[in-house]
Order: C-alpha cells, then structure tokens, then sequence
C-alpha cells in the first residue's frame, strides 16, 4: 500500500520546505509547490490525497486556489494554513470546502494530526470529512 500523497502549496520556501520535512519524516509522500499557479499548471500526477494550502501568497490565495482545485473535480480534503487573524477566513474557507483552517506558527502536532485524520482509513467505514 503506497503511502498518501500530500500536496503542499506555500510561497515561502522555508516554510515549504519544513513542512515538505514535517511531512516526510512521518512517512508522507510530499509534492510541494512555490505557487497556486506551479500546482495548477503541474503535470498530471497520481492523485493527491490531502493538500495543505498557505492562505497568503502571491498571485492565487488559498482560498481561490481551493476553488479553482474544486472546480477542476479535486475531492481531496484541503488544510488551509494562516498567518493572518481575519476572523472570516474560517467562513470563506467552510465556502470554499476547506476541512479545516490551522494558524502558524505553532502548528506542527495539530496539521500532522488533521492530515493522519483526513488520509487515513477509516476503520468503521464513515466519511472522515
């Protein structure tokens, strides 16, 4: 069984590569990207499992970049990070179909948890979502 496939999409390349290192280290397989725009206009790959998408970066915010990734027939769950205290992010993000919304920087245990959570079997059968 080949393990799940996470998409990261972040502009800044440090925190690009810490979380693609997070991820790895926890037996992920990680696809990171610098832009909405480098993952939209990526080769076709295996399906991803679970993305995780900065809300702030230049060009496409998360939140579009989780539309465009819905209207194209994505059904993996989206973890939208931020910076940002907008208190209505969480509404546009439950607009977008966002799973759910972490804030940095302390957000290492809670994203390992909600992508476990999200990839993982479930073993009764429900809808993780």
């Amino acid at each position: 069984m080949r393990p799940p496939i996470i998409g990261v999409v972040d502009d800044d390349p440090g925190v690009l590569e810490s979380l693609g290192f997070l991820l790895e280290t926890e037996g992920f397989d990680v696809r990171t990207y610098r832009s909405g725009a480098a993952l939209l206009r990526a080769p076709d790959q295996p399906p991803v499992d679970c993305f995780v998408i900065d809300y702030k970066m230049s060009g496409l915010d998360g939140i579009t970049l989780a539309s465009r990734l819905r209207g194209r027939g994505s059904e993996a769950p989206i973890i939208l990070i931020t910076g940002d205290p907008d208190e209505n992010i969480g509404r546009r993000a439950a607009a977008a179909d966002i799973c759910a919304v972490l804030h940095k920087p302390h957000l290492d245990e809670s994203l390992l948890a909600h992508v476990r959570r999200l990839t993982r079997p479930d073993p009764a059968g429900g809808d993780l979502r």
